[in-house]
């Protein structure tokens, strides 16, 4: 059995089922401080709101361990206080479905190869993804939406995170560092499929390359005023929550 990191027992809870259960503040918690995602789908009280994808996977690598090969599918949305359930599985290489009590499915993970369930190295990964994962938007997203003339609804956002997976040539590692490698988007009308391809390095080597796929509804012509508006907004939102938090 994995320990799982200490630093993951903020942001979510054992429920007397068996299962695990992730409040809006919480999930929030998480998204804005570990991963600095300030998505309005990850606000307390937000209308369509649900739990970070980023999370779950964190809750899975502190249940079954760190393999070297792994891919994280999202089946559906996960509200708060929903209680999931992390089955038990036979070998290291049996894939995973976290489901809910009537069977329906949250997550899908394939994973192969060697396994580490050192809770440091585990941290350390989940930690590194996270805050490459929440650049997302903007850093990442508004220079390649910008580039293919599109952006998603300024006013009713919907950016899902489909996927993500990796490859490693070993889970075993001290202090590693993922680095944007490649960004793509492909169109369909009013839809679109963004990936985001990372390499993991330490010490300037690469030892991993994963991806990050998300979905955009709602693609319409791209408004430089607009959207600049709207990353000015999510930067005000950021500054005002840190600034609450470290009580500024």
């Amino acid at each position: 059995m994995t320990a799982t990191p200490a630093f993951l027992d903020a942001y979510y809870a054992d429920g007397p089922d068996g299962s695990v259960r992730v409040s809006a503040e919480q999930a929030s918690a998480f998204a804005k401080d570990i991963a600095g995602d300030y998505n309005p789908l990850h606000d307390v009280g937000a209308r369509r709101f649900c739990v970070p994808g980023d999370l779950l996977c964190a809750l899975v690598l502190g249940r079954y361990g760190l393999s070297e090969r792994m891919t994280f599918s999202f089946r559906d949305m996960v509200g708060a206080n929903k209680p999931l359930y992390l089955p038990e599985t036979g070998s290291d290489s049996d894939p995973i479905a976290v489901h809910d009590a009537d069977g329906g499915v949250y997550l899908d993970v394939e994973r192969g190869g060697a396994v580490c369930r050192d809770s440091r190295v585990i941290e350390r990964f989940v930690r590194e993804y996270a805050a490459f994962s929440g650049k997302t938007f903007p850093h990442y997203m508004i220079p390649v939406l910008e580039e293919h003339g599109v952006m998603f609804h300024p006013d009713r956002p919907l950016v899902i995170y489909d996927s993500m997976g990796f490859e490693l040539e070993t889970v075993r590692f001290g202090e590693p560092a993922l680095a944007l490698a490649d960004r793509t988007l492909t169109t369909d009308g009013k839809r679109g499929s963004a990936k985001l391809c990372f390499d993991m390095q330490e010490d300037g080597r690469s030892f991993g390359a994963g991806w990050k796929k998300l979905v955009i509804s709602g693609l319409r012509e791209y408004d430089g005023e607009r959207m600049r508006a709207f990353v000015e907004h999510f930067r005000l939102r950021k500054a005002a929550y840190e600034a609450e938090r470290d009580g500024t």
